[in-house]
């Protein structure tokens, strides 16, 4: 779980450094926050012998309905950053499965 955990994390970082609103020190912290967040988040809900068992639980979305994603929401409360700075995109999925993270 936590490879995927951080293969998904560091391409968010990668996503959030394009908005050049963050220093090395903040992404670095908001990084370990995450990655942190999702490993309690996910706890529960990883499933190794069923990869798509709880699929959607350790989605990350945002879309036109929904523009902001709870747990990047709480990561970045916690490290005192701007949501709205992060700039991602509008329409986002990412899915961190067994063996697997993949984004749309």
């Amino acid at each position: 779980m936590q490879d995927e955990i951080s293969a998904a994390v560091r391409f968010l970082i990668r996503l959030i450094e394009k908005s050049e609103n963050f220093n090395h020190d903040q992404l670095e912290e908001f990084e370990a926050c995450l990655s942190k967040l999702l490993l309690e988040r996910f706890q529960d809900h990883w499933f190794p012998e069923q990869p798509c068992k709880g699929q959607g639980y350790r989605c990350i979305r945002l879309n036109e309905r929904d523009p902001r994603d709870a747990i990047l929401e709480q990561a970045a409360i916690a490290c005192g950053l701007k949501y709205e700075d992060f700039k991602l995109p509008l329409e986002f999925t990412l899915w961190v499965d067994p063996n697997e993270v993949c984004c749309r």
